[in-house]
């Protein structure tokens, strides 16, 4: 096509925006940029293809964009493609995009503008997981190093909590969640906060009351199996507090010496810390997991009962006993050491 043909066409493509529904030059001159560079030959014509990946980070502006797209073989020109963004300013959604080879850059550009197109990678975080594990499943799941997650841990006024909590443990809400690529490990964590921040007000949770709540909840979701169990535990460590007895929950104890196992040892149950409910009269000083809304509200609807202990006696279905004397408790726990022993695997 020789240059006369070219500037014929281009200069109808021209009268057809100012004519057709009184459209303007300025409104469309991303359409006229796009026929301009297909004629001139700085345009692939499309539709393109193979298979590309073509990630967006969040932050990326639209020289980074074009560049990528360009140096991927999506396009045939950096200028093109970046003209092209300057002319339409779209609005680009962070994620993982499939895109062909050699697209035109005008489809190239609007499939990133879609957010639906966007593959993003969903992070589950399950419930009753404690602070150092869950960082590793964040880890693990968004490439973010380690010990960018763990430095934020005793920073709880980074995310806007108290400042004279210990840590942001119990905090970070349970659930399946979706990050955009290049999210830093407190854009994770702030974002875990916030959904429990939106979980403590589904609940009505009063300020002052929030951290009581959230402790014993987590406590609840460590001990607690079934979940019909959840608001009977709940009820039991209410009694327990209301009689003045210790909590006596080797959840917690656990956690205070760093352990991981179901039963704790006597020199554990000696161990001076602020999470050892043998020890120390009342709640943990903090939470010891993470708490899902099943926990949250045994913590704040605790089911109708007067048991004051409970042991679980199957680790495997979560069978429960609940017992409203310390005799009735000997005989479950007699059953739980029976089946301890012939699963040793759970120790």
């Amino acid at each position: 096509m020789n240059k006369f043909i070219r500037r014929r066409i281009l200069a109808a493509i021209l009268v057809s925006l100012f004519v057709v529904g009184g459209v303007s030059l300025y409104a469309n001159r991303g359409v006229i940029r796009a026929a301009f560079e297909q004629l001139q030959g700085n345009d692939y014509p499309g539709p393109g293809q193979g298979e590309v990946e073509i990630t967006v980070n969040a932050g990326d502006n639209g020289d980074v964009i074009a560049e990528r797209l360009f140096e991927a073989g999506v396009v045939k020109s950096y200028r093109t493609t970046y003209k092209l963004i300057v002319d339409t300013n779209p609005l680009f959604f962070p994620g993982v995009f499939t895109l062909k080879l050699q697209m035109r850059s005008v489809d190239a550009i609007n499939a990133l503008a879609d957010q639906n197109s966007a593959s993003l990678q969903r992070t589950t975080i399950k419930e009753g997981l404690r602070a150092s594990v869950l960082f590793k499943v964040l880890s693990e799941s968004t490439g973010v190093a380690l010990a960018d997650f763990e430095s934020f841990f005793t920073k709880p006024a980074e995310f806007g909590l108290d400042a004279s909590l210990n840590n942001i443990e119990g905090y970070l809400f349970p659930a399946t969640y979706t990050f955009a690529p290049g999210s830093s490990a407190k854009q994770i964590l702030q974002a875990m906060v916030d959904r429990m921040r939106e979980e403590i007000a589904k609940f009505g949770i009063p300020k002052e009351k929030v951290h009581e709540v959230l402790t014993l909840a987590s406590v609840v979701q460590k001990e607690a199996r079934l979940k019909d169990d959840f608001y009977k535990a709940a009820r039991t460590f209410i009694n327990r507090l209301e009689d003045g007895m210790h909590l006596q929950s080797d959840a917690t104890v656990s956690y205070g010496v760093g352990g991981n196992t179901v039963s704790t040892s006597r020199a554990d149950r000696a161990n001076k810390n602020g999470y050892n409910t043998y020890l120390n009269p009342g709640l943990p000083i903090g939470p010891i997991s993470a708490p899902g809304s099943v926990a949250i509200d045994a913590a704040l609807h605790p089911a109708e009962g007067k048991w004051l202990y409970f042991c679980t006696i199957n680790l495997e279905t979560g069978e429960t006993v609940f017992s409203e004397t310390y005799a009735q408790h000997e005989k479950a726990v007699a059953q739980w050491l029976a089946w301890m022993k012939d699963h040793p695997e759970y120790e």
